[in-house]
């Protein structure tokens, strides 16, 4: 069992990192059948971030525009553009007056339009303004909101996977075939630490999960209603938005505190 795990984990960092932690068919398996070790791959990356990013520019007093743009470099260094795809492709279905099929249709569609190119534009902005914010905030408690909301954006990601059928083959229906909804209490358990990160104040962090539950939901239920179920654009779509979401929260928790 801590092999297959082990394995699952390995094979997540593969998939939704740029990490060079190699690719086989024993790592991707194991990674599709095992939604929980989406969560971890949160808590691997977001503490990357946070001590690629946060840390120096505390102990150099980098100004804040520094961080915001470190925090951008940082994360799409580390995860790629793939998931930045997925909110192209469905700023584009958004902007689609017409059938779930006509929204799938444009979900193929290389072509960016209108919407995507907004969508995207909101998410990278959305990210840069939560590091602006981060930057004055103590350390320990930005490196907490960044690595929690990394996690929520994984957990979020995960649960759609566990939730949702895929309206056709493909990626989404590669991950939501191996799952069922009762294998979203795994992927809460593994995530649910995460709220305690910066104890104790711990609205920062359950704030960052909380968010990130609301983007599934609400992405889970437009999908589900004007695409027709979950596919691997939906799902990449859920991990940035949650992401961005995440961090706001956060952001916004420690400064009500």
């Amino acid at each position: 069992m801590a092999v297959r795990a082990l394995t699952a984990v390995r094979g997540a960092v593969g998939f939704l990192s740029r990490v060079p932690v190699g690719h086989s068919e024993a790592g991707w398996e194991a990674f599709r059948r095992t939604p929980a070790a989406v969560p971890v791959v949160g808590y691997l990356l977001g503490g990357a971030v946070a001590a690629a990013v946060l840390v120096p520019g505390a102990l150099v007093g980098a100004p804040a525009p520094a961080v915001a743009l470190g925090l951008v470099v940082a994360v799409y260094g580390l995860t790629g553009v793939t998931h930045v795809d997925g909110v192209a492709d469905l700023g584009d279905a958004a902007a689609v007056h017409g059938s779930p099929a006509d929204r799938r249709a444009v979900l193929k569609d290389t072509t960016v339009g209108t919407g995507g190119v907004l969508a995207v534009a909101v998410v990278v902005a959305g990210l840069a303004l939560a590091g602006l914010a981060l930057a004055d905030l103590p350390l320990r408690v930005a490196a907490a909101v960044v690595v929690a909301s990394e996690v929520g954006a994984k957990a979020a990601l995960a649960t759609l996977v566990c939730v949702g059928d895929a309206p056709h083959e493909g990626l989404g229906s590669a991950l939501t075939t191996e799952s069922a909804p009762r294998d979203a209490l795994g992927v809460a358990a593994v995530a649910a630490p995460a709220a305690v990160l910066a104890w104790p104040a711990v609205a920062v962090g359950a704030a960052a999960l909380a968010a990130a539950a609301v983007v599934a939901a609400l992405v889970f239920r437009w999908a589900t209603r004007r695409v027709g179920g979950v596919n691997g654009d939906v799902l990449g779509a859920t991990n940035e938005l949650a992401r961005v979401a995440a961090l706001h929260a956060g952001v916004v928790a420690w400064t009500l505190s």
